[in-house]
């Protein structure tokens, strides 16, 4: 049996939740949602415990469902085709702290067990040790190992799940309070552990960066406070409905079919920052600031992304197991209809859409465009499809704020929510008027793919649509340098810089570490005119765009008093550095003439003097007394913009280094066109940047 099973909840015992968290509430938003199996949450106190003796009666062996007379109260609160058998499974949260290795350690684990005798076993065992009763998730001063092997105790047909495993404050890999491996905190008993729950700010993805998880199974959870948030994360199961089967399918990974997962942007924590000082960082921002606030000076809060960084040590392999990003239906038609989730035109457009197509995970994971677009409009199939294509707009969550997951640019907005009909909730029919498949959407029944009638909505990617296979290609390539090799004319431009749009709105990079080189003043201002046409208006610090001239420029001014250069040094044009080379061939006493051959021989003269090459003749003399005049003068031509920064990453190779690390994305336009100092400057930079995690 296929089934869908979210195993951490919470109850309205516990701090900070709602009211509404209750057996009966939990049924019916189980169904809205097309939850079949979902963790009772709270087990551990006393109240929530009474109340699901009182509510639940068994049912599969190691399972629980609301009483039938319960049910039958319920029914005309679930939409039709949303009715569903609904299970509970006992489950509690604890909240470990303790001393542990000189630090005091926070971590949150996730109990599972087949009974009530077993439950209240554990709770007197439990209850000598701390307070159960001030909140639904108890903290003990209880080692997390030793709260396993009581747990073992009990029964060995529990279940024993770390929680939320990247979370900053409380967790076993968090920043501030974890361990950097599951040995550390389990010792001798972490052979018992089967099974990581990776929390909202973290996917797949990222935790499959880290080999030693290889051995565990990463499940996920909605962690929900109150009904309306279960199934944010979930799991897929295909086996049979009851304890035992559960159990086996996440020890032995057979019949585990997956997971559902928030973009992990949105979790509160994947980003680093500082809440109080409104401020949102990068790790590669964060260790450039040696882990302070700019702003106060006070210690940013490490999240889940840094940390993962920290431990990884791989690129993300195949994953073994499928998981699906998803939005909340109720976020997605918020943002359509330019409304706050919680508004009445949402819950009503929600409520519709359910009672036409199903549960919510069903609409958002496998309800076909076409019925979409039939019965809820074609900017709802257009955003869901995007949905599904994770191309979404992110801007991430940190220190405690949840980010925001986006489907459309608001120029987008501006054009498409113009068509207010589109979404304009009708009035609802008379008691004797026929009623409509579904008031949702005022599009015509006759409105589909297939012959979009009036109400047709032109949507595109901005960043991948206008690419032909070719180009797109190289703006989707990962994992190695690339060089695209085309003729004039064929869009080597645009591809590069919808490569960079690209790169940022995966999240691959931060505007921060990426460097774009190009040759003429000229060509740098195209690039910045296509790359703020293509990117959203709060994409965040500017990226540096530059000559390779400006490029190093900049770091001699900075750097350059490592080669005995002035800070001040002057440009000499390029105008004056051809009056300069006609004054010293003038002066010249060995019969060079050819002041435009001197200049034709320069670069190259200069670069010799680099690299040691010994040169003779007349031009290696003009070449010094060129030298002399320009250095006389207190300045440097461009030639020697290039040279000099080169023999600065040759003799202080840490600043080479310095610069690597900062930019990690380098972009050269026109690369063809390099000369052999620029590809050397671009080789010492390149070198340091590979070696960092992308």
């Amino acid at each position: 049996m296929r089934f869908i099973a979210d195993l951490h909840i919470h109850s309205h015992f516990s701090r900070a939740t709602s009211k509404s968290l209750v057996p009966e509430d939990l049924f019916v938003w189980a169904q809205k949602k097309g939850i079949t199996l979902i963790g009772t949450g709270d087990f551990t106190h006393a109240g929530w415990l009474s109340e699901l003796q009182e509510k639940l009666q068994p049912a599969e062996a190691g399972l629980y469902q609301l009483k039938p007379e319960l049910q039958k109260t319920l029914t005309d609160r679930v939409p039709g085709p949303c009715a569903s058998p609904v299970r509970f499974v006992l489950s509690g949260e604890i909240s470990c702290i303790y001393k542990r290795g000189g630090r005091t350690r926070k971590i949150h684990n996730l109990i599972l067990m087949p009974d009530f005798e077993s439950v209240k076993d554990l709770n007197e065992r439990l209850s000598r040790i701390g307070n159960l009763k001030s909140d639904g998730r108890p903290i003990l001063g209880l080692d997390s190992r030793d709260l396993l092997e009581i747990v073992l105790e009990v029964t060995e047909r529990s279940f024993f799940i770390p929680a939320h495993i990247w979370t900053p404050w409380f967790s076993l890999f968090g920043s501030n309070s974890g361990f950097d491996a599951i040995e550390e905190c389990f010792g001798d008993l972490t052979g018992r552990i089967h099974a990581l729950e990776t929390g909202l700010s973290s996917d797949p993805v990222m935790n499959r960066r880290l080999s030693a998880l290889d051995d565990f199974l990463l499940v996920s959870n909605s962690d929900a406070h109150s009904p309306e948030k279960l199934g944010r994360e979930a799991n897929l199961f295909d086996t049979r409905l009851d304890y035992d089967s559960l159990l086996k399918a996440m020890t032995e990974k057979r019949g585990f079919e997956g997971t559902i997962e928030f973009f992990p942007e949105e979790g509160k924590y994947h980003y680093d920052g500082h809440r109080k000082c409104r401020l949102s960082l990068h790790p590669s921002q964060t260790r450039r600031y040696k882990g302070l606030c700019p702003k106060c000076g006070k210690p940013v809060t490490v999240g889940v992304l840094h940390r993962v960084y920290e431990l990884a040590d791989r690129e993300a392999p195949k994953l073994p197991k499928p998981f699906y990003s998803i939005i909340p239906l109720p976020e997605i038609l918020s943002e359509i209809l330019g409304c706050g989730p919680s508004a009445k035109k949402v819950t009503v457009a929600y409520e519709e859409l359910l009672a036409a197509l199903g549960p919510e995970l069903h609409i958002l994971m496998d309800v076909p465009f076409k019925d979409i677009e039939r019965l809820g409009g074609r900017l709802l199939a257009e955003a869901i499809d995007r949905m599904r294509e994770t191309r979404v707009i992110r801007q991430e969550g940190y220190d405690g704020e949840y980010g925001v997951i986006r489907l459309f640019e608001e120029s987008e907005k501006a054009t498409l929510l113009g068509q207010a009909a589109l979404f304009e909730m009708p009035t609802r029919p008379a008691p004797n008027e026929k009623q409509k498949e579904i008031p949702f959407s005022s599009v015509p029944a006759r409105a589909t793919h297939e012959d979009p009638g009036p109400y047709q909505t032109f949507l595109f990617d901005p960043i991948l649509d206008p690419l032909n296979p070719a180009q797109k290609e190289a703006v989707l390539h990962q994992g190695s340098h690339l060089l695209i090799v085309a003729g004039p004319g064929t869009g080597k431009t645009m591809t590069l810089t919808h490569r960079i749009a690209y790169q940022l709105r995966s999240q691959l990079v931060s505007t921060e570490e990426i460097l774009s080189l190009t040759f003429t003043n000229k060509a740098a201002a195209e690039m910045r005119k296509r790359l703020e046409a293509i990117l959203p208006e709060d994409h965040g610090t500017p990226i540096k765009v530059s000559t390779f001239h400006a490029f190093c420029l900049e770091i001699l001014r900075t750097k350059g008093s490592l080669l005995g250069l002035p800070s001040d040094f002057g440009l000499l044009s390029e105008a004056d550095a051809g009056a300069l080379a006609r004054q010293v061939v003038s002066e010249s006493k060995k019969g060079v003439r050819s002041t435009s051959r001197f200049l034709r021989e320069l670069p190259a003269l200069k670069l010799a003097s680099l690299t040691g090459l010994k040169v003779s003749g007349p031009l290696a003399d003009l070449y010094d007394k060129y030298q002399l005049k320009l250095r006389a003068l207190g300045m440097l031509d461009l030639h020697d913009l290039e040279v000099e920064t080169l023999r600065l990453f040759q003799n202080h190779p840490e600043v080479a280094a310095e610069l690597g690390k900062r930019f990690t994305r380098i972009f050269i336009d026109e690369y063809q066109d390099t000369n052999r100092t620029q590809v050397e400057i671009l080789r010492g930079l390149v070198s340091c940047a590979a070696k960092l995690p992308c």
